[in-house]
């Protein structure tokens, strides 16, 4: 079995002085999110093989905060292209994923992860910041992932996390 985590970007702030939106950093709400997140997936055994960030500041560092907080052992690679990528294009990242990595953790923007949901499970979702969803795909090899072949198993936002009391 193959899984895909698909979180977007925590929130980020708009008020902050930043040269380009590439550039703009989380608030700090998005950082508390980021480090519930990151724990929610330890505590739940969902802590990935191979992290994928986007390179925009506020993704990447969504991606390093969750991973300090959950303690994850695994590498952050920060890819260009998933800054303003389409939906098609990440599932092209995805084929090309090494088969020995079983769960993936994409970290992007909207509107691309939403419709990249829709893509690979045929599910409408509304996606907020830091929202977290949980792909599965029933096969061997991220050669044989197409569309609609993967369950969405769920999608969870930091403030559920907060009303669940769960990662804080």
């Amino acid at each position: 079995m193959k899984t895909v985590l698909i979180l977007r970007h925590g929130k980020s702030d708009w008020g902050a002085d930043y040269a380009t939106d590439h550039d703009r950093p989380l608030a700090k709400r998005g950082h508390r999110a980021a480090v519930r997140i990151g724990r929610f997936l330890r505590q739940t055994g969902q802590t990935p093989d191979l992290v994928l960030s986007s390179t925009a500041v506020r993704a990447r560092r969504t991606a390093e905060l969750a991973m300090e907080a959950g303690e994850w052992d695994c590498p952050l690679k920060c890819d260009p292209d998933l800054y303003g990528t389409s939906a098609p294009s990440v599932l092209e990242m995805i084929r090309d994923q090494d088969d020995a990595i079983a769960g993936l953790l994409l970290v992007g923007h909207q509107p691309t992860w939403s419709e990249l949901v829709a893509l690979l499970s045929g599910a409408v979702t509304r996606f907020p910041t830091a929202a977290l969803a949980r792909i599965d795909f029933e096969m061997d090899s991220w050669t044989e992932v197409q569309a609609e072949t993967g369950t969405l198993i769920r999608l969870v936002t930091p403030k559920l996390l907060e009303t669940k009391d769960v990662g804080s």
